[in-house]
């Protein structure tokens, strides 16, 4: 397209040229263009736009463009490349694939002149000290692993408006008790406490407790502790907590980087995961110290301690030796059957105490309908009842690893009238001589294919069996060859269908 400026630079060429074709040359056009414009005396812009009778190419989309309205006044969504998909299929071989731009063309011009009003997003003017954000995000899709496992977690994520300071802390669940820990974590970190708090509706966490007014007032308590005043923003409006939503996009885009430049996304640890993303958090932060210097100058002082967010409740002991505990069911010692326990919920873990004692302690499951059953707590009671064993409900849980759940499997074939009793004699060494000892033993048995029972086990305890080394797998190299060739019989194939 030719602009006013390369008009009127052919304007002054064309006095000092001695031919049209070297002034038209110098501007950068045609020598038919140039003299159009000499002709005309106009510049670009101030001429008509071209319509589309004036072109000379014929609309191949002029039969069927009410057809195409028509769709697009039912759905304004629908995009230029399924409403072509659907003219091929109504018309086979009109349409070719080369026309599907001038469509898109087309349909973009109407949007624009025709098409619906587009939602306007407001720019907000954001004062030092005067808003947070926060909100869940989920991290699954960044493929991050821990010793090769995969690693399924969310993070808590703080934002101050202002400055765009953040803080990040790993969570599993959408809980009052991971809401709490991570807005605590990011005052502490950041060093004070701004005027207001906004969060989305804290649907997804009042619905997982049991009571959700009890989440309002706690909520309101960690707010009253802070000095903070909670906003919410209204129900399905999230670009109202804009800030933070565009925070986690840029955020899981550093840390998805930073990865790359890693190298490898698997982590030996938990602790080395989150030292990595601090240590990315520092970085982001290290370029917003000049306006994060204003938000420090005007945020109020944090409170003398963190307000303990554990959640407590007293839970009866049921006969079956367990508790139920925010809808999933935990294993305590048999000896607490029939007591009240009290029960201290955190963001990831649980506190059994009992008469101002802790007796117990365990990860807190992630979820609900789910059971988590310690077969040291109940092993003294199976022992004694081995007909138990064959259908209790959650015997799954008694097989403490792979070799164990071998092992039973056997003794059902070789014994089946004993499996269970043997079986549990051997779960009763394990919870008295060391579970990993055990393994050992009967990982050797197995793959010695010596005959396995509670006596055989308890002998082999005082022998010097050790465990066997890793178990060496041998991959044969891949021949590519045979890979093409599988490919060009699948074209080949598809060939023939069409």
């Amino acid at each position: 397209m030719v602009t006013n400026q390369q008009v009127r630079k052919l304007r002054k060429l064309i006095q000092r040229e001695k031919t049209l074709e070297l002034a038209a040359a110098k501007a950068g056009m045609s020598e038919k263009t140039a003299r159009k414009y000499l002709k005309s005396g106009e510049l670009p812009s101030e001429r008509p736009p071209t319509s589309r009778k004036d072109s000379s190419r014929e609309d191949a989309f002029e039969g069927v463009w009410e057809e195409i309205l028509g769709f697009l006044d039912i759905n304004s969504g629908l995009q230029a490349v399924t409403l072509f998909k659907y003219l091929q299929k109504e018309s086979p071989g009109k349409y070719q694939d080369g026309q599907l731009r001038t469509l898109q063309r087309r349909i973009k011009v109407w949007r624009a002149t025709e098409g619906p009003a587009k939602e306007v997003f407001f720019a907000q003017k954001h004062t030092p000290g005067r808003l947070s954000q926060s909100d869940f995000t989920n991290m699954d899709d960044l493929g991050v692993m821990i010793g090769g496992v995969p690693f399924l977690h969310m993070v808590y994520h703080f934002v101050l408006t202002y400055s765009n300071w953040e803080d990040a802390t790993i969570c599993f669940s959408e809980s009052f008790e991971s809401l709490s820990q991570g807005l605590q974590n990011a005052m502490w970190e950041l060093g004070g406490v701004p005027e207001n708090h906004q969060t989305d509706q804290l649907t997804t966490a009042v619905q997982k407790t049991e009571h959700p007014k009890e989440f309002t007032q706690r909520y309101q308590a960690l707010l009253d502790h802070y000095g903070l005043v909670g906003l919410k923003i209204r129900v399905r409006e999230p670009h109202e907590n804009g800030d933070v939503e565009q925070r986690h996009y840029r955020f899981k885009q550093a840390v998805d980087q930073a990865l790359m430049l890693r190298g490898y996304r698997d982590f030996v640890s938990r602790e080395e995961y989150a030292g990595f993303l601090e240590s990315l958090l520092k970085e982001l932060n290290a370029g917003r110290s000049e306006r994060l210097a204003e938000e420090l100058a005007v945020l109020r002082s944090l409170p003398r301690t963190r307000l303990d967010s554990r959640r407590h409740l007293k839970v009866p002991v049921g006969q079956g030796s367990t508790i139920r505990i925010l809808k999933n069911v935990y294993s305590v010692h048999s000896r607490l059957q029939g007591e009240t326990v009290d029960v201290w919920v955190d963001a990831e873990k649980i506190e059994v105490w009992y008469a101002q004692r802790k007796v117990d302690e365990f990860p807190r499951l992630r979820g609900e309908g789910k059971h988590q059953i310690n077969y040291r707590h109940l092993i003294d009671s199976l022992v004694r009842k081995p007909g138990a064993f064959e259908n209790y409900r959650y015997r799954e849980d008694l097989f403490p690893t792979f070799y164990f759940r071998m092992v039973y499997d056997m003794l059902q074939k070789t014994s089946p009238s004993r499996a269970s009793r043997e079986y549990l004699g051997i779960l009763e060494l394990a919870a008295k001589e060391g579970e990993a000892e055990v393994d050992a033993v009967l990982q050797y048995a197995l793959l010695n294919h010596h005959p396995i029972s509670k006596d055989t086990i308890k002998a082999a305890l005082g022998s010097a069996v050790r465990r066997p080394g890793p178990t060496e797998v041998a991959i044969d190299d891949v021949e590519l060859v045979s890979y093409d060739i599988f490919l060009r019989e699948e074209v080949e194939e598809c060939h023939l269908i069409s």
